[in-house]
């Protein structure tokens, strides 16, 4: 294993291409530090207010930096990339952005947090503090489909996934769809909740460091990865408290789970319904609890009590 070089913040680019001209180029083994500009594209700062988000240009959000050329790989290929450590900038962002998230409908202004964390956590608010989790969003290969293709919905090739369990000591293979896979990574986040409900994370500029492997014709119709542990952490100690959506679609039940959740956040801890959405996308995990007795199915979002202090 050998370190490379560093790829700088402002080697990035917006949305996927397969004729982007890659910034760096690599073989099996090496290891490469990225710098990530935050989700905003940098429009967001520590001092940023709710009417910063109103003002969002989104045809600068969800950089990725890169691409970088993997010599050896060619279609067919899977590209292996293990994370191997996140350095943190200190602070991070949470928004509700209007007409995104899983409850666009029922928060429809524009809303900011901003967290600071270190090695102690994050700080969401003086009381609760979230495990310091750092992993990268959005993290993928060039579609073979030629044109530049949005960043924001995943794909078969990766992109923007949002696996909160591609933590340091994770394994992550990606389906290669042409000469030398064009990888780039963004969005890194300070933690998250699995289904980041609001649609935003503890987003966070960081650097990360990579290294890159091949498996020969894999042939992978889809990533997958593999985690260096079951994905708790110390907060899962103290139990959980679960709401549940129950009926015959899946993403009402899961908005539904999420809205009672909101709501026993407001009532138990005081939290404004903002506050709480938000806190729910960055430390709820919510799950299918069950989906064979039909014609109704259960989603659950599970909050950790070990969060509040």
């Amino acid at each position: 294993m050998r370190a490379v070089k560093t790829i700088h913040s402002h080697q990035h680019h917006f949305g996927w291409d397969n004729s982007l001209s890659p910034v760096l180029t690599v073989v099996p083994g090496d290891v490469v530090t990225f710098e990530v500009v935050d989700a905003s594209g940098g429009q967001l700062g520590p001092d940023s207010l709710p009417a910063d988000v109103a003002r969002l240009d989104f045809s600068r959000v969800n950089p990725v930096t890169g691409p970088v050329f993997i010599e050896g790989a060619e279609p067919g290929d899977a590209l292996q990339v293990t994370v191997i450590g996140l350095e943190g900038s200190g602070w991070g962002w949470t928004a509700i952005i209007p007409g995104f998230g899983l409850l666009a409908d029922d928060f429809t202004e524009p809303g900011l947090h901003i967290s600071r964390y270190g090695v102690e956590g994050v700080e969401f608010l003086p009381g609760i503090r979230l495990p310091f989790r750092p992993f990268p969003g959005t993290i993928g290969v060039a579609p073979a489909a030629p044109g530049l293709h949005s960043v924001v919905p995943p794909r078969e090739v990766g992109g923007n996934m949002d696996i909160r369990d591609l933590v340091e000591g994770a394994r992550l293979y990606l389906p290669v769809q042409v000469n030398g896979g064009l990888f780039s990574v963004g969005d890194t986040h300070a933690t998250q909740g699995d289904g980041e409900v609001c649609g935003t994370a503890i987003e966070s500029p960081m650097k990360i460091s990579l290294q890159f492997g091949l498996k020969k014709a894999a042939h992978l119709p889809s990533p997958y990865f593999e985690t260096p542990g079951a994905g708790a952490t110390s907060v899962a100690d103290r139990g959980f408290v679960a709401t549940t959506g129950i009926g015959p679609d899946l993403m009402k039940a899961a908005r539904d789970a999420v809205r009672y959740m909101v709501d026993f956040l407001g009532k138990e801890f005081g939290l404004a319904p903002e506050l709480a959405y938000m806190l729910c996308s960055v430390a709820v995990d919510l799950k299918v609890s069950e989906i064979v007795d039909a014609p109704n199915w259960v989603v659950s979002a599970y909050l950790p009590r070990g969060i509040f202090l």
